[in-house]
């Protein structure tokens, strides 16, 4: 039951090369889900600040990409970011002030297995170190996280039964790796029913007397 709700795939692409496709039209083909998602790519936190809340109002799902401490920061004490993409990426590194902010903010701090499928070498090595150091305080702080293989292409999409795999290999529990893959379908399930008309605040939807007041 677990892997069946894992068939979920997402594939990111540049700001400047959004795939033209039709909601309706793939859902009812192939079945599947489609979520409007928002990857924000700031040179720093000034840039990232200006863009944050005009993209909240037309993303799903917000993501920030890290990579810088000062980056990484920012986006973990953002309550409007859902997810902390690549940390661990060039200069970005995280200790207990960005985790601990994240677990407060609900921001989900990724787990990219991209570089461990597809780099080599000191590349891969780094990856490995990083995404260790990662774990070890998302574990210790409980905080809230996902798990990706940063596809930008079909090429690069992987089973879950794979990242499964590649978790075992690394140091990850298979159910952590699960409970990261699994993470995305909850937060646009929680994005969607934020932004339905019926939302009013977290607990209080609205219900048959609002309707008639």
């Amino acid at each position: 039951p677990g892997l069946r709700r894992l068939r979920r795939r997402r594939v990111r692409s540049d700001a400047d090369a959004r795939p033209a496709h039709d909601r309706s039209e793939v859902v009812e083909e192939y079945g599947i889900d489609v979520v409007s998602g928002v990857e924000l790519d700031a040179q720093n936190r000034s840039q990232a600040s200006g863009a944050l809340a005009n993209l909240r109002d037309v993303a799903t799902v917000l993501l920030v990409r890290g990579g810088t401490p000062d980056l990484n920061r920012f986006a973990a004490e953002s309550p409007r970011v859902d997810v902390l993409a690549g940390p661990m990426r060039g200069d970005g590194d995280v200790n207990h002030v960005v985790v601990k902010a994240a677990d407060r903010n609900s921001v989900h701090l990724e787990f990219d297995f991209s570089r461990v499928l597809r780099a080599s070498g000191g590349e891969r090595v780094q990856t490995l170190r990083g995404l260790r150091k990662l774990r070890e305080l998302v574990e210790h702080y409980d905080a809230p996280y996902v798990v990706s293989a940063d596809p930008t292409s079909h090429l690069h999409v992987r089973a879950p039964r794979e990242l499964l795999a590649v978790g075992d290999e690394i140091g990850f529990d298979r159910d952590q790796v699960q409970a990261g893959l699994e993470a995305w379908g909850d937060l646009a399930a929680r994005n969607r029913e934020r932004m339905s008309e019926e939302f009013i605040g977290p607990g209080v939807e609205r219900g048959r007397y609002e309707e008639d007041a």
